[in-house]
This record gives C-alpha cells, sequence and structure tokens, in this order.
C-alpha cells in the first residue's frame, strides 16, 4: 500500500497520479500530490514505477498502510527499489525499444477513469 510522499524529492510531474488505476492520488500544481483515498490503493506499484525521483514508498502490505518515514526507508534501501529491480529504465533513451506499448498506459487510464467515474 502506498505509504510514502517524500516532498523534498518530488518533481511535481504528476506520473504517480496519472498512471494510478486506482485513483489513490489527487494531483496539485507545483506541489507533491496527495495521498486522497489510501483505502482504494491496489498495491499494485505503479507509481513506483514510474516516480523516477524515488519520491514515493509502497509498502508490501497490501491491507494497511504502515507508519514509514523516510529515513526508514532510506535507512533499510528499499525506497526505489522496486523500479530498480524490476529493470524499469533498462532501455530508458534507447531507439530501439521506442515503443513503449508494453507500459500499458491505456489501459490503465481506463481503469483510473473508471474509479473517478464511481
Amino acid at each position: 500500500m502506498i505509504e510514502l510522499i517524500i516532498a523534498e524529492r518530488c518533481t511535481h510531474c504528476g506520473e504517480c497520479a496519472k498512471i494510478c488505476p486506482s485513483n489513490v492520488f489527487d494531483a496539485k500544481p507545483n506541489a507533491p500530490p496527495v495521498i486522497a483515498r489510501l483505502e482504494d490503493c491496489q498495491t499494485c506499484f505503479l507509481c513506483e514505477l514510474y516516480c523516477k525521483a524515488d519520491a514515493l514508498y509502497v509498502g508490501a502490505d497490501c491491507e494497511t498502510a504502515n507508519s514509514t518515514t523516510f529515513e526508514g526507508a532510506q535507512a533499510s534501501g528499499t525506497l526505489g527499489q522496486y523500479r530498480r529491480e524490476s529493470g524499469w529504465d533498462e532501455f530508458d533513451g534507447d531507439a530501439r525499444f521506442a515503443n513503449e506499448h508494453w507500459r500499458m498506459e491505456s489501459v490503465f487510464a481506463r481503469a483510473r477513469d473508471l474509479a473517478r467515474n464511481r
């Protein structure tokens, strides 16, 4: 479950709010997003995958949010671990792999729109 947004690292890109299939975040202009609907988090890790600044921490427990701090996540080495170990950025910038359909952005956009309209 999403546990932490690190404001100091956030670039205000809005990718987490854009990609979240459950509409958990509210994007704010020139500010970090707000975790507005924590109970809707599916623990899919998409927000963490798309956050190149490692400003988000998603805990593995999909039932309960723990009280994780930036210091605790950083000390454990788990901050940004999922994105790094998934190989998500492995081919970033390589023109041979410019087609990103495998990220299924349109599928998640439809899911997000459904979540917003319920």
